[in-house]
């Protein structure tokens, strides 16, 4: 064991390194280090993702989400432009496509307002002026959205990091925690590393690192992982679209559903769905762990989320085993797209959390186990909100350093 850490971070996504970046410009000179099992930051939901910046239109008012998605876009805009990070605001189009989204569409913009989320209800002719080739009857436009390079936002933290003097050790996977006299060992590679503050950013793999802590025997909610797949508009089909467009979310269901997204490269990606993973790393469905399978199985809540939304599970499974009717799903917002119109686009995997009863937990759990703090849930718009939750996490660790 060469170094004593005051602070070490498992998990080198953009909250893991805003939590690093955040507690070395609280207390310079403290020892932080973060651990990475990948050989770079930002391999896997950071760098999987639609790369929008939300403007937490969508949240429960009163919420972590709301409140850290409007903070976090502008400390993100704001940290871009002093480190080159690519990024813009282009607004966003939701739009009500039949008339019987339109109460929906009305209460999502309640929601916004109640959120302090600037937007305009737009007309059908006002929507084609925004986007002619979407069919809408009506929609809001929300100017305060934009886009970001999420993986170089990752890079300029992780630099941030090295600047201040903390650590960013790659290729070293956690494999065990051992609690010692005044904190903790982080077991990896065959070596220990010690810290007095263990904060636990592992995304995926979030509660298994949670239950190697000794003393904790169980925690509120599993990870279950929802790939996320992408396609792309051939050239084309992407020429027809101006911007960001997305449907009116069904309240019932947990995703936004399939929306269309020019991004900073002009690529029109469309997605993404919403599948089961068959593994925390499963990108696609040749990727089976029966490690993660089963333990999904074994967590009671898995199978009444199963029984909940097996209709709902069965159409996005068949959408992804077949182009043409993901194609379909598309042509609702983006009329003639056909299966030839697109081409593969990624895929991601969600860690989302589900807790006992069968619940998508919603808003960002973190909690505080000894010398630890566990950060179980950080959903969309994690991406979007890193900054203000890493501080608040910060803030968290730094409390238990203080307190020990």
């Amino acid at each position: 064991m060469s170094q004593l850490f005051d602070v070490v971070v498992i998990g080198a996504g953009l909250v893991g390194l805003s939590t690093a970046h955040s507690l070395l410009q609280a207390r310079p000179g403290l020892a932080v280090a973060v651990l990475e099992k990948e050989a770079g930051v930002a391999r896997h939901q950071s760098g999987h993702n639609s790369g929008v910046l939300h403007s937490g239109l969508y949240y429960r008012p009163g919420s972590a989400k709301a409140t850290y998605a409007a903070r976090g876009l502008a400390a993100v805009a704001e940290f871009a432009d002093a480190h080159a990070v690519a990024h813009a605001t282009t607004g966003k189009l939701v739009v009500a496509t039949d008339a019987g989204q339109l109460q929906r569409l009305d209460a999502l913009a309640e929601r916004g307002v109640a959120n302090g989320v600037p937007l305009r209800r737009l007309d059908a002719a006002q929507a084609r002026d925004v986007e002619p080739e979407i069919p809408a009857v009506a929609a809001l436009w929300v100017e305060r959205t934009g886009l970001c390079d999420f993986p170089a936002l990752a890079d300029a933290l992780a630099l941030e990091v090295l600047r201040a003097g903390g650590q960013v050790l790659t290729r070293h996977p956690v494999t065990g925690l051992r609690e010692v006299p005044g904190g903790m060992d982080v077991l990896t590679d065959g070596m220990a590393v010690r810290t007095r503050v263990l904060v636990n950013c592992a995304g995926l793999f979030s509660d298994r690192v949670a239950l190697m802590q000794p003393d904790v025997t169980e925690v509120p909610v599993r990870i279950v992982p929802f790939r996320g797949e992408y396609a792309e508009l051939v050239a084309e089909q992407a020429e027809r679209v101006r911007g960001l467009v997305y449907p009116v979310p069904d309240p019932a269901l947990p995703f936004l559903g399939v929306h269309l997204t020019r991004g900073l490269d002009a690529t029109v990606r469309v997605g993404p769905n919403a599948v089961p993973a068959l593994a925390r790393e499963g990108y696609r469905w040749g990727r089976v762990s029966a490690r993660d399978t089963v333990a999904s199985l074994r967590w009671p809540g898995v199978w009444r989320l199963a029984r909940g939304m097996a209709g709902t599970g069965l159409g996005e499974i068949s959408r992804s085993l077949s182009r043409r009717r993901f194609a379909a799903e598309v042509g609702r917002m983006l009329p003639g797209v056909r299966a030839e119109h697109l081409r593969p686009g990624g895929a991601g995997v969600r860690a989302q959390a589900v807790d006992r009863t069968g619940a998508l937990v919603e808003d960002f759990l973190v909690l505080r186990r000894g010398p630890a703090v566990h950060v179980l849930n950080a959903p969309s718009p994690g991406a979007t909100a890193c900054l203000p939750i890493g501080a608040d996490v910060s803030a968290r660790a730094l409390a238990v350093l203080d307190a020990r």
